[in-house]
């Protein structure tokens, strides 16, 4: 923990200006993910095509994840993400005035989604590393609730803008609005006092050297490895499979717009509702349980997607989906922003980064192509199954018992 971030008096300011900023920007970065996934799924109606835009969604996150998460520890992290989020808003402008002059091939819409997912491979690590250095130690858990609870509301917004927008004005809008929120967020972010953490002007070590110390660092510290391996399993057999789901609803229930935005704004309601609760409520709660209950409830939730034949059951469960997130990512995210010294914090994010990038296209290649072979319900099926039988094996391996005991360790509360 950075004690920065405990001894400046102003760090709630900081924190609002932190917060209203990502939120404006992440806004924009949604409704256009949103409005480009679905944009996919309506002009192709191919598996193969969605695997292609999770590819590259999330593909060139996770080849730069690591080096951007050395970056996030050897530079000012503040300009990193500002940085970055002026070259994201520049190739959606691109793409932008591409597709208002007809070019509306696919292989332009992916390379830009890809020009998009490199720049958020620098954003992502350095985002995360930079809260622990604004927020005292002891409000992380609450602040981190909140964050995720205005992310909700955001992925609650987003879709139902996008679809608005998408539906009475097409596509380009989209983008424009993402430039706009960009240039706001750029702004206020350039408000906030974020300090140079004193390695980075002190250390002598090369930028390879950082990169083999953030490996040997995770390689030696159990509890972080194990939660690295359930990230994992969850991006590879929860959210991988989930991108399927609006084919299932073209497929099985209509291709009307409404449906797939409704589809978002059940999970994205459900995200809303644990992020308030782990806001409060659950604040204090053991972060390695909540972890693990809401794996389960991943795989549990996934299962009876795949046995749903009813869209509203279907759109109940993806409500339940949602509902699960914040009790998963918040816990995970502190857990690592208080165990990891603060100069590491960006390269472990990096690894979080890159698994959250790799595993999902990995699972599309696997999940996409097999859409166009077998039902997307017999994919969810076994994924949701695959899931807990994976989980309960990763809490018998060495570092999983590690993690269960330093969780009921008298002196490791926060766990």
């Amino acid at each position: 923990m950075d004690d920065n971030a405990t001894a400046a008096p102003s760090w709630r300011r900081n924190v609002a200006l932190f917060l209203v900023g990502q939120t404006v920007s992440l806004f924009g970065s949604m409704v256009v993910q949103y409005v480009v996934m679905w944009w996919v799924t309506l002009e192709t109606r191919s598996g193969l095509a969605v695997a292609l835009y999770a590819v590259a969604a999330f593909l060139p996150q996770g080849l730069v994840s690591l080096f951007g998460g050395v970056l996030a520890d050897r530079m000012n992290r503040r300009v990193l993400v500002m940085v970055a989020d002026a070259g994201i808003a520049a190739a959606t402008l691109v793409l932008a005035l591409l597709m208002a002059n007809g070019v509306t091939d696919l292989w332009i819409v992916l390379l830009a989604v890809a020009v998009r997912s490199v720049g958020a491979g620098f954003q992502t690590p350095a985002v995360q590393a930079m809260i622990p250095q604004v927020v005292p130690g002891e409000h992380l858990m609450r602040v981190n609730g909140i964050f995720q609870t205005i992310h909700s509301a955001m992925a609650l917004l987003a879709p139902a803008a996008a679809g608005a927008i998408f539906a009475a004005f097409g596509i380009v809008p989209v983008f424009f609005l993402d430039v706009v929120t960009a240039v706001i967020g750029i702004g206020l972010l350039a408000l906030v006092a974020v300090p140079t953490l004193e390695r980075v002007t002190e250390s002598d070590a090369t930028y390879w050297q950082d990169l083999a110390e953030g490996m040997r660092y995770i390689r030696t510290h159990p509890i972080v490895r194990w939660l690295l391996i359930v990230y994992t399993v969850i991006f590879l057999l929860t959210v991988a499979p989930s991108f399927v789901t609006p084919l299932m609803v073209a497929r099985d229930f209509g291709s009307e717009e409404w449906m797939l935005a409704v589809l978002e704004i059940a999970f994205s309601l459900g995200m809303l509702l644990g992020g308030v609760l782990m806001s409060t409520v659950l604040a204090g709660r053991g972060r390695v349980g909540l972890i693990l209950v809401a794996v389960y409830g991943f795989g549990a939730v996934t299962l009876a997607l795949g046995l749903s034949t009813n869209l509203w059951v279907f759109y109940g469960f993806m409500f339940l989906l949602g509902l699960l997130v914040p009790p998963f990512s918040t816990p995970f995210v502190t857990l690592i922003q208080e165990t990891v010294e603060a100069t590491m914090h960006g390269r472990v994010f990096s690894y979080v980064s890159i698994v959250m990038a790799l595993a999902t296209p990995v699972g599309m290649v696997v999940f996409g192509p097999l859409a166009d072979v077998v039902s997307v319900q017999a994919l969810l099926i076994v994924a949701g199954l695959a899931t807990i039988v994976v989980m309960a094996i990763a809490t018998r391996l060495p570092s999983g018992r590690a993690t269960m005991a330093a969780s009921k360790a008298p002196a490791a509360t926060g766990l």
